[in-house]
């Protein structure tokens, strides 16, 4: 006799009842459950396969050094190459000495914090899976086509070709409270001139390696 997990007609309802909420996970949690839904059980076999073990038992995630990459050729060049190698084995990486100060990001983790706490109605506003918005809140953007649905809400900046304008984001991820200076002037150039390199390096990647744009843009630009 076939179990509840598996009729895809009843884990179709149970998404579209789930997404239609408009909610998220964050939603789940307000709701108070306290058992995790079954659509969010891994089956034992997709564990198996997503599993990484190193040898040594600790995971080298690739890091990208961006140190040079505007004023040495050479250096620039190394740094092409670490890329295409990282999207290729990894399909991300950190990157370092950016240029955006480590209080700007602690701004922005806190802008996204604010976010999620903030009422759902306010954050509903800018819930879509239409991916040509440029900004987009929702959770697993894979809902319906992945064969179990992961615990993680989502707001995306869709950085190019052309970024939103200040006043297109969330109220509560515009400002900048210790300093009280809005997006739109010196925080919100650090993250155009580290997109700027970034775009630089994608372009430079797609032509040495010919990796499809969309994904590797994705994994670049999205912050």
């Amino acid at each position: 006799m076939a179990s509840t997990l598996d009729s895809s007609s009843d884990r179709t309802s149970e998404l579209k009842a789930f997404d239609e909420t408009k909610a998220g996970v964050k939603g789940l949690l307000d709701a108070g459950i306290t058992k995790v839904p079954w659509i969010f059980h891994h089956p034992p076999d997709d564990l198996d396969k997503t599993l990484i073990v190193p040898t040594d038992g600790k995971f080298r995630f690739p890091i990208i050094d961006l140190e040079g990459v505007r004023k040495d050729p050479f250096q620039r060049k190394e740094i092409v190459e670490r890329v295409r190698d990282a999207s290729e084995t990894w399909g991300f990486f950190e990157v370092v000495n950016h240029g955006i100060p480590v209080s700007v990001l602690e701004e922005m983790k806190d802008g996204v914090r604010r976010f999620y706490e903030q009422d759902v109605e306010l954050k509903k506003e800018y819930f879509s899976r239409d991916y040509t918005r440029k900004v987009i809140y929702n959770s697993n953007f894979d809902l319906y086509t992945a064969s179990s649905t992961n615990w993680r809400d989502t707001v995306s900046y869709i950085m190019a070709p052309s970024p939103p304008m200040p006043e297109e984001l969330p109220a509560a991820c515009r400002w900048v409270p210790s300093s009280n200076l809005p997006l739109d002037g010196h925080y919100y150039n650090h993250g155009i001139n580290c997109l700027d390199v970034l775009s630089q390096l994608t372009r430079a990647v797609m032509i040495i390696s010919h990796i499809r744009g969309p994904f590797l843009s994705q994994a670049l630009l999205t912050f």
